[in-house]
């Protein structure tokens, strides 16, 4: 009975980890997620759906690495890949708000030359 607890939650754990991968691929198949952001969740879930199919794996891939206390690993990584993250982020928002100023001035630009069109065809329609 012991051991029935850490199965069932095991099992818990990949049937969460698969229905989320569903989730993921439904949001790419109707269009609400990217592929560029759908990677990163969708790799995020293998991870998880690899640590609950292999129980000892933290701890081996801790001992690798030389850490001493196994679940500070997912917080290492964690914070890894939020900083990440947000980089990506920035260099986005960055790209967005270039892409927003240049629109915006040939915006303006456009509408400085109808103005001006339209204002000429105006004074030859006064002339006539």
């Amino acid at each position: 009975m012991e051991n029935v607890i850490p199965y069932r939650l095991q099992l818990l754990a990949i049937i969460i980890a698969l229905l989320f991968m569903f989730f993921i691929f439904r949001l790419i198949a109707k269009g609400k997620l990217r592929e560029e952001y759908s990677f990163i969740w969708i790799v995020c879930t293998a991870l998880i759906l690899l640590f609950a199919i292999w129980r000892n794996g933290l701890d081996v891939i801790a001992k690798l690495m030389g850490i001493y206390y196994a679940p500070s690993l997912i917080f290492l990584g964690a914070i890894f890949a939020i900083v990440i993250f947000l980089v990506h982020l920035s260099v986005v928002n960055s790209r967005q708000h270039k892409q927003i100023k240049d629109l915006t001035q040939e915006m303006a630009l456009l509408k400085e030359k109808f103005d001006s069109c339209f204002k000429s065809n105006q004074t030859e329609k006064n002339i006539e």
